[in-house]
């Protein structure tokens, strides 16, 4: 038995979440329900403005470990934090959740632990301003191959595909994972991030990784596919497991050449944060599980629903509880 059950590498932001009306958005200049990147100054006046924050480490793929860890799986998250007070709270954090922060934060780092201002309007959009700083620098010397080895499951953040130097290390991290028998997967993220790094993330579907989840958006994007339908054939071609999210509609998963259709439950969201994070932990517990893809896909569904009824992108509800009462676990 492997040390992990699951490992994952991806930005270590510390998310600060705040409250507002849309007067507050026109106010700042903050744009709606998309995630923006902002440099220093912007994040030191907009965490100013900030009322009744709550403080939690984040980050996507740190957000899915946590999850993972919550519902019990081996966690390990790989990250990069300035040992400052943020960096520190990180660390510590992401230990107290359920997924071991296995990097020290660094002396003496080149910049600021990064920090994520989340602004949800009561309509339950989200409107991210990140400001990247430290955990950009991520690279292979970040990554320990002893951890990756021991991991089952190896799940990587696409945003990081931005520098040369995260896609030597997410190559180093799957490689090692793959090596000793393990499975490697990614994240898309973003569609304007599959944009910028198609061509590499294609290479790194087809010859890379052992599965992919992505939204639609990021599917029709990757292939430049007339359809989704068309980008998700294109994808079974060049990966045995493949993920589509499509909001409100029903979630596509083909495994070696066969798709099942899962349908998610309609909740009126509260805070969209973290939806895909929370989905992506569900399914990947499911899959470390040794569940069947309509299995492992209903978890997913079933996390996802629940981080979005709730301020916050990770659980505060027994998932595991749920999945019972559901009949997807029997123990």
């Amino acid at each position: 038995m492997k040390t992990y059950q699951i490992a994952g590498i991806g930005n270590a932001i510390v998310d600060v979440i705040a409250t507002v009306d849309d007067r507050f958005l026109e106010r700042m200049d903050i744009h709606k329900a998309i995630m923006q990147l902002i440099d220093r100054d912007r994040a030191e006046t907009l965490f100013a403005a900030m009322q009744d924050r709550a403080q939690a480490s984040g980050g996507s793929v740190a957000n899915t470990l946590a999850g993972a860890g919550a519902l019990g799986l081996r966690a390990a998250f790989v990250g990069r934090v300035n040992d400052d007070e943020l960096g520190r709270f990180y660390a510590q954090d992401s230990d107290k959740v359920g997924a071991e922060f296995v990097n020290a934060p660094v002396a003496g780092g080149e910049l600021p632990t990064s920090r994520s201002m989340i602004f949800v309007t009561p309509d339950g959009e989200r409107s991210m301003n990140t400001y990247l700083g430290m955990s950009a620098e991520l690279g292979p010397d970040d990554v320990d191959e002893t951890v990756m080895a021991d991991s089952e499951i190896v799940f990587l953040e696409g945003y990081l595909f931005d520098k040369d130097k995260g896609k030597d290390a997410f190559l180093k991290a799957a490689r090692a994972c793959r090596s000793s028998g393990g499975m490697a997967g990614i994240a898309l993220s973003d569609p304007f991030c599959v944009d910028r790094h198609r061509d590499d993330f294609r290479k790194l579907v087809a010859e890379d990784m052992d599965y992919v989840i992505g939204n639609e958006q990021e599917w029709v994007s990757l292939y430049q596919a007339n359809d989704l339908e068309d980008a998700l054939a294109q994808a079974a071609t060049e990966c045995d497991l493949i993920v589509c999210t499509r909001s409100g509609d029903p979630v596509w998963i083909i495994r070696d050449g066969v798709r099942v259709e899962i349908p998610v439950q309609t909740v009126t969201p509260v805070d969209a944060t973290g939806a895909g994070d929370q989905f992506a932990a569900g399914f990947l517990f499911g899959l470390a599980t040794g569940c069947d893809m309509e299995t492992a896909g209903r978890m997913g569904c079933m996390a996802a629903a629940e981080v979005i009824g709730h301020i916050g992108a990770r659980p505060k509800s027994d998932l595991r509880a749920a999945f019972r009462a559901a009949g997807l676990l029997t123990e």
